[in-house]
């Protein structure tokens, strides 16, 4: 397993380069907030014009039910 990179003990990050970001992407981050027990994941793929508006997709699991909110 290779994390790419952990915010604030709570956000998983998954970085990618590939033409188009697929369902074996998402079952990665998937599968390493489960094994981490993290609630939340981004993943973010840097093939692409614009970041925010195609480059990016936010997970969440059953464990982000649990945060407190403030």
């Amino acid at each position: 397993m290779r994390l790419d990179v952990l915010v604030e003990d709570t956000i998983l990050v998954e970085l990618k380069s590939v033409e188009t970001l697929l369902a074996v992407h998402e079952a990665q981050l998937l599968t390493y907030m489960k094994l981490l027990e993290k609630p939340k994941g981004i993943l973010i793929n840097f093939n692409c014009t614009n970041i925010f508006r195609e480059g990016q997709k936010t997970l969440v699991n059953h464990l982000f039910a649990e945060l407190p909110f403030c």
